[in-house]
């Protein structure tokens, strides 16, 4: 089956379980946010999408493979991770930077026009072009964090996993990144990015899960799962979900439960 399957996925850290279980399903041309209070294991499930972190028990599979049993590169070909953190530990210029995307996609004669390209879109996209030639020690969070996005994209993967990627952006560049996060599902490929914010994620996307205590409370549409039921279930707060003129549904948390 194609797509992005996880199946009764455990992990622990340090001894806590911080995945208790986890059966999931991710599909290309579609954004999934998953949703959840601090420690629900938001950010571990995308690590272990991402291969970063061995789950204790479980499987991932992508496209009908055990996502461990892939090779290495051609997994950094087909999955893409913006991390939670802006921080970046090489004195280099934005250009450079983003150019590092590439590299699962390089052959053995280097940098090809068709990367400068893919390099250059990447760049366009994310609103960073008139900084390729700062030094990226210099940007603010906020920019630097376009820049990293522009660097996933410049990979160009199929799948785009995106963790609290609004950090530190002012309101027009987080709607210029969820823009682009339905470009990116639009062109085919899937996305699965970690939001805070309930509002932006109905906004943005097309499947929502929730999480709380490192396992799956909801999962489905936005018009089904972001209900004060729901949204009280998971984070222990009374809200009021309405719509605006234009169709857009909006959450508003009123007081504790």
């Amino acid at each position: 089956m194609n797509g992005l399957l996880v199946r009764a996925l455990r992990l622990s850290l340090g001894g806590t379980a911080v995945l208790g279980g986890i059966d999931a399903s991710f599909a290309r041309g579609r954004v999934a946010a998953v949703l959840g209070p601090n420690g629900a294991g938001k950010s571990s499930l995308l690590a272990c999408l991402a291969s970063l972190r061995a789950p204790d028990s479980g499987t991932i599979m992508l496209d009908g493979q055990a996502l461990a049993a892939i090779d290495p590169r051609d997994r950094a070909r087909r999955i893409g991770l913006l991390p939670q953190t802006a921080d970046v530990h090489w004195d280099v210029d934005v250009a450079t930077l983003v150019a590092l995307g590439r590299y699962p996609r390089r052959g053995r004669w280097g940098e090809s026009d068709e990367d400068r390209a893919a390099v250059a879109r990447a760049m366009a996209a994310t609103d960073v072009t008139r900084f390729a030639d700062r030094r990226v020690e210099t940007l603010s969070g906020g920019e630097r964090g376009r820049v990293l996005l522009a660097r996933v994209l410049a990979g160009e993967p199929e799948w785009l996993l995106a963790d609290e990627p609004l950090a530190s952006l002012d309101p027009a560049h987080q709607l210029d990144v969820l823009d682009r996060l339905r470009a990116v599902a639009g062109e085919g490929a899937g996305v699965v990015v970690v939001l805070h914010d309930l509002n932006q994620a109905a906004r943005v996307a097309d499947d929502v899960v929730l999480m709380r205590g490192g396992r799956i409370v909801a999962a489905g549409a936005p018009e089904t799962v972001l209900t004060p039921a729901l949204i009280a279930q998971t984070y222990g707060v009374e809200a009021h979900v309405g719509h605006t003129p234009e169709g857009q549904r909006y959450v508003i948390p009123v007081r504790r439960t």
